[in-house]
Order: structure tokens, then C-alpha cells, then sequence
């Protein structure tokens, strides 16, 4: 992850977030199909940022299915409002915190940065970084840490990406991930991009893909995907909540 990455602490997570509708209104994308509700307006996102990106990504037909890995359906299809037209791969590795990386190292791949891929290891804390992938080299076990080799061809490709995203998802994880984060200290400053997470063994992490804030009381709505890449909503309210065993907001 890269820098300005921060993290909000509250206190238990029911007093922050709460259930709110969604307003479907069609169209490919979060911010076409999403209308925002009645007295909110989207907070600006600036031209080439994740934020930005997060609202433009595609979206499968209204109505779509959500499958797992194996292709089968998921149990409930009754908990999603849409689907991001996305793969998940064929293996059972991409959860919660692997979801929140695979976006931010998706918007690099695409944003013509994949020099700044990299995300820690859950053993030391060291980068599992893309350019080494992409240079061939390829981590294993070495201890608590990970020990790299050159044993591949050079391959910057995309294909090359997505075989590296499915490591990263093997060594890294919401443990590690929440300490690559810098806290935020306030909810009134979510912002698109931002993670709400809880790391451990288990541990959950969602990240947040649209905002939209009330003029009038600064109050923020925001939406944020399953750990399988499936769109719900979330309410925000504008406050600082003491800090509590509950989950934080991070900045990614």
C-alpha cells in the first residue's frame, strides 16, 4: 500500500455504521447505478485517484448472481445490491483483506504504477513487492518471513499481476495489512478508499468505494463491497467515537 494510507478508530462498530437503503438507478458503474440519497451529494473525487477509480469500476447486469471460486452460486443472493464485473480467481484465497488489496493493487496495474504494488507479510512485516515478481523473482517460506529467488522469466504482464495478487493473498493478510495503515482520528474524514478493518486470526476488512456527505450536518454515507466483491451500504455518520475493542476506518 502507499503512503497517506490512515486509519480511523471508533468504538463499537454499531455506534459509527448503520443500515441504510439503497438507491439503485441503473447504469455500469457505482456512481451510474448508485443514486445517492435525498439531500447528500457525492464528495468530489480528484481526476486519476482511487477514489475515483473505486466509483468507475464496472459492474455486472442488475440482477446478476453472485458465484463462488468453483462457480457455483453463493448461498444467499439476497444480500447483495450488485456485482463487480471482476474474477475471483479459481482457488479459495480471496477474502476480506485480499479483496481490499486486489482493488488498490488493480487501480495501480491499471494506473500505469506497478512499480508501487507491494503489500507486507504477515510474518515480518516486509513487502511482497510486484516489481520483484515481475523481475522473476518468487518468494517461499523462510522462517517467519519470506526468502526470494530468481527462478521465472522477467513477465510485467497482466496475467504475471494476477498470479502475484494470489501470493500476495497467501502471505498477507487483515493482520498485516491493518499495520501498514495510519490512523485517522476522526469518521467525519472517510473517504472513498478508506478500509474498515480489524486485524487478527480471524480478523474482517471491507473497503469503502463511494461517499456522499449532507452539506447541511456533514453527515457521510458510505458504500463498500463484501469480502467477495458484492456492493452494499452503509451509513456514516458524522462523529468521533471513543476509542473502543471495535473495528477501524483506514486510509489505503
Amino acid at each position: 500500500m502507499q503512503a497517506n494510507r490512515r486509519q480511523v478508530v471508533f468504538g463499537l462498530a454499531a455506534t459509527a455504521l448503520t443500515a441504510s437503503p439503497v438507491h439503485a438507478i441503473g447504469g455500469d458503474s457505482i456512481e451510474q447505478r448508485f443514486a445517492v440519497p435525498a439531500g447528500f451529494a457525492r464528495v468530489p473525487a480528484a481526476a486519476g485517484s482511487f477514489a475515483g477509480w473505486l466509483r468507475a469500476m464496472k459492474l455486472k447486469p442488475a440482477g446478476s448472481a453472485v458465484h463462488l471460486y468453483t462457480g457455483a452460486l453463493k448461498a444467499r443472493q439476497d444480500v447483495h445490491a450488485a456485482v463487480i464485473d471482476i474474477d475471483v480467481g479459481t482457488k479459495d484465497l480471496q477474502q476480506c483483506a485480499d479483496a481490499v488489496m486486489r482493488l488498490r493493487g488493480e487501480w495501480l496495474f491499471a494506473s500505469g504504477r506497478a512499480r508501487d504494488i507491494a503489500f507486507n507479510d504477515t510474518g515480518e512485516g516486509k513487502p511482497i513487492a510486484f516489481s520483484r515478481w515481475a523481475n522473476g523473482e518468487r518468494p517461499k517460506s523462510a522462517g517467519r518471513g519470506l526468502s526470494w529467488s530468481k527462478t521465472a522469466a522477467a513477465d510485467q504482464s497482466y496475467a504475471s499481476f494476477r498470479k502475484y495478487m494470489d501470493t500476495v493473498f497467501v502471505w498477507a493478510g487483515t493482520y498485516s495489512l491493518e499495520r501498514e495503515l495510519v490512523a485517522v482520528k476522526s469518521l467525519r474524514d472517510v473517504q472513498a478508499g478508506d478500509v474498515i478493518i480489524r486485524g487478527g486470526f480471524p480478523g474482517h476488512a471491507v473497503i469503502v468505494v463511494d461517499v456522499a456527505e449532507m452539506a447541511a450536518t456533514g453527515e457521510r454515507r458510505v458504500q463498500k463491497p463484501r469480502e467477495r466483491i458484492t456492493v452494499a451500504l452503509v451509513r456514516a455518520r458524522r462523529q468521533q467515537a471513543d476509542r473502543d475493542a471495535g473495528m477501524a476506518v483506514s486510509r489505503g
